[in-house]
């Protein structure tokens, strides 16, 4: 896969640690950025790379991941989770169908980091009978209130 990632300064190190990690398992990372303090510059970059589909998916980095993740989900068709269990970086791809996951320097040690993207990296969507309506409903509802503002 190719591999989308950022971050903001406060989560650099992280980003450089988790990029050289995605290489090491076989996929092209670019780098979109980390000297940003607007972190919201570089979530919307990551996310329009995503959604234009130069980049199969995101990964974007911040202090808890929570503002990465606010950004990236105000571009259309964007579809980011935070995550800091196991659980939720499986989650993130199996039920919701996302194409970013966002995590927190702050929050998840480098190997805990390690292992959430290898474990949302390692799973592919699939539409099924349970998750497929709930994803359908939240992109149906985007497509229908994009103009709102």
């Amino acid at each position: 896969m190719k591999i989308a990632i950022g971050c903001d300064p406060n989560a650099a190190e992280l980003k450089n640690e988790i990029a050289e990690y995605v290489k090491s398992l076989g996929h092209e990372v670019d780098d979109l950025g980390s000297e940003d303090p607007i972190y919201a510059h570089v979530a919307i970059e990551v996310a329009e790379a995503v959604v234009d589909g130069l980049y199969d998916r995101g990964i974007l980095m911040c202090g808890t991941g929570i503002g990465m993740m606010l950004a990236a989900n105000k571009v259309y068709g964007a579809y980011a989770a935070n995550v800091s269990d196991l659980y939720c970086a499986e989650r993130a791809c199996l039920s919701n169908n996302c194409n970013i996951i966002t995590l927190g320097s702050k929050v998840v040690d480098k190997e805990l980091a390690k292992k959430l993207v290898y474990t949302y990296l390692s799973n592919q969507y699939v539409y099924n009978e349970r998750s497929g309506p709930k994803v359908d409903a939240i992109v149906e509802y985007e497509a229908g209130h994009s103009h709102r503002r």
